[in-house]
């Protein structure tokens, strides 16, 4: 498995997926100073970066992920003697370290920045709440692996962005809706950072605050995840029949 995800790394040359892992958080940094810095600076990167900035740069990585192999009609691919699943698999994983360092640059500049502007988030929360957009975005990558496979690469970003947004507007609404994946993650980080998806703080009193539900939410995540793994892998599958 190490030697497919290398082999789908080495599809990277030549594409701007190496360069999105550094540019996306770096962007998100250097517009929060230009335009809040200061105090605010912490709260408002975080703010940008997981409401837009992280998954359209997601999006757009596991796209152009696909592009090579989709100009060839996976023929290349699935020449291979191994099963689709594993190839998909080794996809799948890569993005997943993509995904990870990235996450890991932004949590370092962020804590830097702290440092330099003044902390207005605890390292140890900002360490958390990182780490849960990275368990809370997982299953987005299947996802747009398969949007990208399917209807090409703007067509996976406009509706993936399309339907963050609408995460952001009924993040709160509750009921059954706390179960759609695009509000998960808007809602882990009102406890755990205190900061709203419109970069406001979360009252005092606010409900919001709670961090009751974070295990569930957290394992409902990846719940999704290993469905859109499943899917998406028997999915993959039928190329061989094409």
């Amino acid at each position: 498995m190490l030697r497919l995800i290398s082999a789908e790394r080495l599809k990277w040359r030549r594409t701007f997926v190496p360069w999105l892992v550094w540019i996306a958080p770096l962007f998100t940094l250097m517009l929060c100073f230009l335009l809040m810095g200061g105090p605010y600076f912490q709260t408002g990167a975080y703010n940008w970066w997981y409401t837009m900035l992280l998954p359209g740069a997601l999006t757009l990585a596991c796209s152009l992920a696909m592009q090579k192999d989709a100009r060839m009609k996976y023929r290349a691919l699935l020449a291979l003697p191994l099963r689709p699943q594993t190839l998909w698999s080794a996809k799948i994983a890569a993005a997943t370290g993509w995904l990870l360092f990235t996450i890991l640059l932004f949590f370092i500049g962020i804590s830097s920045g702290g440092w330099l502007f003044g902390s207005k988030i605890p390292l140890l929360d900002s360490a958390a709440g990182s780490l849960l957009i990275f368990l809370t975005f997982l299953w987005q990558i299947p996802l747009c692996l398969f949007l990208a496979a399917r209807f090409g690469l703007f067509a996976a970003v406009l509706l993936n962005m399309a339907l963050n947004i609408a995460g952001v507007a009924t993040f709160d609404i509750g009921g059954a809706w706390d179960f759609m994946p695009y509000t998960i993650t808007f809602r882990l980080l009102c406890p755990v950072l205190h900061i709203l998806p419109n970069g406001l703080p979360v009252p005092e009193n606010s409900p919001l605050r709670s961090t009751d539900t974070i295990l569930l939410d957290v394992l409902v995540s990846l719940i999704w995840f290993a469905v859109l793994f499943f899917l998406t892998g028997r999915s993959f599958r039928k190329q061989e029949a094409r």
